[in-house]
């Protein structure tokens, strides 16, 4: 049994699944499975369970996670350490965003970051907001949308960053295209509905905003990604939900729609998985944020 491996058994428990668990580690999936089969084999019974696409630890499994997740947590924070002591001549910044922000925002940030810390390796992953939570173990900074919800580890920090407006948008030709002012819930909910997938900020925003209007949704089509909400909409599948940043740049196509008489407001936060002992380079990107959140 080696601290690698009890690393990487902490990982894919996390993730559950095994797939996740390699692309947070940066290792190929057969390494991952080969470092739990050497567990497997020193424990003599099964630590874990094919459970449909993921995994289900098994009481043996169960057991073992509390030492193996302790073990990660001190590993990280020697690695923070080091970095402090190095300064940000070398090191890396392994940084993941969910959607909007991973698509909109995050590459303007990092060359920012690059032209300031030119030597310092940096690694992203994407994801949806609860892929993004799930994932904070491995990371050193996460910027996410939308509230953060359950599953922070305890030594996480939550800083609130930028504003941004939730808009519907339709195809140009729709009944609603034209609208200008804006349309209320009440209206959109007349017509089919294009939703992001099941842990999507933008879709738990959405909901809520419908239920407390006591609208019933149509949903005619749930798809993953901003870009396959707003293809689905060219299609004519109907209204979709995006940040009104991810149209900016979009061609006669598409119009938005302002919702009514209240716009769809979020904020995105910035999440540090140990905000009592952040690294160096975790704590200069945080710096930029700052300064991008100066600018409105």
């Amino acid at each position: 049994m080696t601290p690698d491996q009890l690393i990487t058994f902490a990982t894919v428990a996390e993730h559950g699944n095994i797939s996740r668990a390699a692309v947070a580690l940066h290792l190929s999936q057969p390494a991952v499975s080969g470092q739990l089969r050497l567990l497997n084999e020193e424990f003599g019974e099964p630590l874990y369970q094919r459970d449909g696409r993921g995994i289900r630890l098994t009481p043996a499994g169960e057991g073992l996670l509390g030492y193996a997740t302790r073990l990660r947590e001190a590993f990280q924070q020697a690695h923070a350490l080091r970095d402090a002591m190095r300064g940000l001549e070398s090191g890396t910044l392994r940084i993941g965003a969910s959607t909007t922000p991973a698509s909109y925002l995050l590459p303007y940030l990092i060359a920012a970051f690059r032209q300031r810390y030119p030597e310092v390796v940096v690694t992203t992953i994407d994801g949806n907001t609860a892929e993004i939570v799930a994932a904070l173990g491995s990371l050193d900074v996460a910027i996410i949308e939308g509230p953060a919800g359950l599953g922070l580890p305890p030594t996480a920090g939550v800083t609130p960053w930028l504003d941004d407006e939730i808009v519907a948008i339709v195809r140009a030709g729709h009944a609603l295209a034209d609208g200008r002012a804006g349309a209320t819930l009440e209206v959109i909910g007349e017509h089919p509905l294009v939703l992001r997938e099941r842990g999507s900020g933008v879709r738990q925003i959405v909901e809520r905003a419908f239920a407390e209007r006591g609208v019933d949704m149509r949903v005619a089509l749930e798809i993953a990604g901003v870009e396959g909400v707003k293809e689905a909409v060219r299609a004519g599948m109907g209204i979709g939900f995006v940040s009104a940043m991810s149209i900016r740049h979009e061609d006669d196509a598409l119009r938005r729609l302002h919702i009514a008489p209240e716009p769809l407001k979020r904020r995105f936060s910035i999440l540090i998985p140990h905000a009592a002992a952040p690294s160096r380079a975790a704590a200069r990107f945080l710096e930029i944020c700052e300064d991008r959140a100066a600018l409105g």
